[in-house]
């Protein structure tokens, strides 16, 4: 069974860093891409960033590209978002998640770690 526990969260000033890690279990975790996906109070989860299983192909949502980087490291089954210039509203719960498939939908997910941004 595939698990996956996010840490790295917490509550920094506007303008800080944080650096999520998400350790996966349970299968080979190189196969697969790996998603980092965020929900804020009221609002429905969104898609953050994404990377394919060979570390290539990162995609980021508008609202994050150019102050969040995803990376992962295969030899640790670890995948990371590193997040820069911080605002209000990047205060979410963040979430990492993986496919069965590899053109699936993502359907594996973590328990979620929560970042909170102050103005």
């Amino acid at each position: 069974q595939v698990q996956l526990v996010e840490s790295g969260g917490g509550l920094v000033q506007a303008g800080g860093s944080l650096r999520l890690s998400c350790a996966a279990s349970g299968r080979t975790f190189s196969s697969y891409p790996m998603g980092w996906f965020r929900q804020a109070p009221g609002k429905e989860r969104e898609f953050v960033a994404t990377i394919r299983w060979n570390g290539g192909s990162e995609i980021y949502a508008d609202s994050v590209k150019g102050r969040f980087t995803i990376s992962r490291d295969n030899t640790k089954n670890t995948v990371y978002l590193q997040m820069n210039s911080l605002k209000s509203e990047d205060t979410a719960i963040y979430y990492c998640a993986t496919k069965s498939a590899y053109t699936g939908p993502y359907d594996y997910w973590g328990q979620g770690t929560q970042v909170t941004v102050s103005s």
